[in-house]
């Protein structure tokens, strides 16, 4: 009957412990043992912040946008605009909903020499107040109990360019031409900057500037209850639009915040997957000293593992010491490198170390934000590489000769 032969797990794990010591006679396995340690851990770090940095980046932005852009909004299709009916209709079917009717075109702003294109919103103040928190605050500054109905808040990116501050007024140029004598020239109206806000962004801070429906309505004659859209606020504005969408009539239209930015969002998704493979390469890089490292232990071990195998250590044994020997080097790393990362995002979020331009990014601090899902790609995806890197060196160290190697020592 024939012998059965069986693993022992810890004269593996002793020799496993044997070959991560400092070797003096070939102390380049041990370095390059350590750099690939390094290596690895170095690249879980950079991965870490980078990754954080390119989420807290992203979320900063839907943060903006979302106040900006606003949750859901509601367009026509047609000149004939919103009624105030369809809006009602809304209302009624989806009471928790906060909804600021709303006149929009564009306009060139005036002051001295300063000239700037910009979009004017013709809205309910109180309105929309409740559904914008930024210009919820800029009309909290407003210390006015009673304002006019050509008053308007603008950004402070437009005060700054066109110098103008609050209480002074500000020249309107419309699309619209008014006869003057035998000639016409376009419409134009001086309104009274009451109030500034600041989203953060640029764009916006220099492009938006609010007045009143009155405004609108006697300015370019518009219809009262016939509106050129509605802004809405929802939490939840994805699961709520398609039935919102099946109440209204065919002329008009609703379109969420990440409608309207479909295109930069999908760039910087694709800017982050780019940017994870680029460094997902420094990892392996990083592996290929560990599959160094442990052909050169199994060159220079040759004549240990013969001995081994003639005095009874199966393939299996030997092929696990050289897998799991290169899975502790890389996991070391790994751990290494997670722990390095962690302190590295604490310390980027706890001290101003790196300082943005907040007109920019709409914040001065660097924004980073690791969800658990990139994490765990993180460790997923090193890991693999290090399982892979560790499996030819242990094949090579199994398929040792040991009748050839000790015969020709």
């Amino acid at each position: 009957m024939a012998k059965i032969k069986i693993y022992n797990e810890k004269f593996v794990n002793k020799f496993i412990k044997h070959y991560l010591k400092y070797d003096k006679d070939n102390p380049f396995i041990f370095v390059s043992a350590m750099l690939a340690f390094l290596g690895i851990a170095l690249g879980v770090m950079v991965l870490m912040i980078s990754m954080g940095v390119m989420n807290g980046t992203q979320d900063e932005f839907k943060k903006r946008l979302f106040v900006m852009n606003y949750p859901l909004t509601v367009i026509s299709y047609d000149t004939n605009g919103v009624s105030s009916n369809t809006l009602k209709n809304i209302k009624t079917n989806f009471p928790n909903l906060k909804i600021s009717p709303y006149y929009t075109t564009q306009v060139i702003a005036k002051n001295a020499d300063g000239v700037q294109g910009d979009i004017l919103y013709g809205v309910d103040f109180n309105k929309e107040a409740q559904i914008n928190s930024v210009f919820a605050k800029a009309y909290k500054d407003y210390n006015g109990t009673k304002y006019g109905k050509y008053s308007a808040i603008i950004g402070k990116g437009l005060s700054a360019s066109l110098g103008l501050k609050v209480g002074n007024k500000v020249t309107l140029f419309f699309s619209e031409q008014q006869a003057v004598g035998f000639g016409t020239m376009p419409l134009q109206k001086r309104l009274k900057v009451i109030s500034t806000f600041s989203s953060g962004l640029a764009a916006y801070d220099k492009g938006i500037i609010y007045t009143t429906h009155q405004a609108f309505e006697k300015i370019l004659k518009k219809r009262k209850g016939f509106y050129d859209g509605a802004h809405i606020y929802t939490k939840e504005p994805m699961k709520i639009i398609n039935k919102i969408k099946a109440i209204l009539p065919k002329n008009v239209g609703i379109e969420g915040w990440w409608e309207q930015n479909g295109n930069f969002f999908k760039a910087m998704q694709l800017e982050k997957k780019a940017l994870f493979l680029v460094l997902l390469l420094i990892i392996l890089v990083a592996s290929l000293n560990i599959i160094s490292s442990l052909l050169m232990t199994v060159m220079s071990r040759r004549s240990e593992i013969a001995l081994m195998r003639t005095l009874g250590a199966t393939r299996k044994e030997i092929k696990n010491i050289f897998f799991k020997l290169g899975l502790t080097i890389g996991i070391l790393g790994m751990l290494a490198g997670t722990m390095l990362g962690v302190f590295g995002i604490w310390l980027l979020t706890t001290f101003n170390i790196v300082s943005l331009p907040a007109d920019v990014y709409g914040t001065s601090k660097l924004p980073i934000d690791l969800p658990l899902s990139d994490f765990a790609m993180i460790i997923a995806g090193t890991f693999i590489i290090i399982v892979i890197s560790s499996i030819y060196p242990a094949v090579r160290a199994s398929n040792t000769d040991a009748l050839k190697v000790l015969r020709n020592e």
